[in-house]
């Protein structure tokens, strides 16, 4: 019996890197599935044609999350086509890293923006047809850098930190209409930023990971699973650390 049969999710951030590998799983499991691009419409489509192979609905929808109205026209686009949305995965995420002392404002904005209002923006608009629903889950993409921090990345860092006390909140404002929110907090996984890393920086990382590899984001995408699924309907309000016992 697939997890999500049955199942609607939206997915930003869906055509690379740990997105992708959500929209494959997914997929897989029988969810119907809408993600989010914001420039690479083929591989976008590339990763659409393959989840497809799974036999379920897959559509890419070029949009801009850190858009409140944007991701308004989304959310309405994505319910006219496939009628609901059981799962809302805010995985959007960019990095503009830099020590304070050289830190731009629009490098903290575009962070703040991309990485923590884009959270904002689509629960805020995914919530009525979920309250309609009396059911939904809501997983944000927080990381393990917003609870023990980073020189040079004190924007992303912030940006990721907001997602936990966010979660919580939500969690309690709706969980008695059967709505759950809970987060993720990566370790290092391999994704295209680590693989332009150099040997030293890379070498350092595995050093402090007591399981002394780099995470795979196809292990990202089973934690996903877990909380989308009905395996977790007792869980909420909670922050999963999927890091290696990097944050232990």
């Amino acid at each position: 019996m697939k997890l999500l049969t049955n199942k609607v999710a939206l997915i930003t951030g869906g055509s690379r890197g740990i997105g992708a590998a959500i929209v494959q799983k997914f997929a897989e499991q029988g969810a119907n599935i809408a993600f989010t691009y914001r420039s690479s419409a083929d591989s976008a489509n590339a990763v659409a044609e393959e989840a497809e192979k799974a036999g379920v609905t897959v559509k890419a929808y070029q949009s801009d999350a850190s858009s409140f109205e944007a991701s308004g026209e989304l959310v309405k686009q994505v319910m006219a086509d496939f009628g609901r949305i059981d799962v809302l995965i805010n995985n959007a995420g960019i990095t503009k890293d830099n020590l304070m002392l050289r830190m731009s404002e629009d490098q903290w904005d575009q962070v703040i923006e991309v990485n923590l209002k884009s959270v904002f923006n689509l629960t805020k608009h995914v919530m009525r047809p979920m309250l309609k629903q009396r059911a939904g889950s809501i997983i944000n993409m927080s990381s393990v850098v917003g609870d023990f921090g980073n020189a040079g990345q004190a924007n992303y860092a912030a940006s990721k930190a907001g997602i936990f006390g966010f979660t919580k909140s939500i969690a309690k404002e709706v969980g008695s209409r059967n709505i759950r929110c809970n987060a993720l907090a990566p370790g290092f996984i391999e994704t295209d930023m680590t693989e332009e890393l150099d040997d030293k920086t890379k070498a350092a990382f595995l050093a402090s990971i007591p399981l002394k590899r780099l995470g795979r984001a196809e292990e990202i995408a089973d934690a996903c699973l877990f909380l989308a699924s009905d395996l977790s309907t007792y869980v909420s309000g909670q922050t999963i650390s999927v890091c290696g016992a990097l944050n232990c």
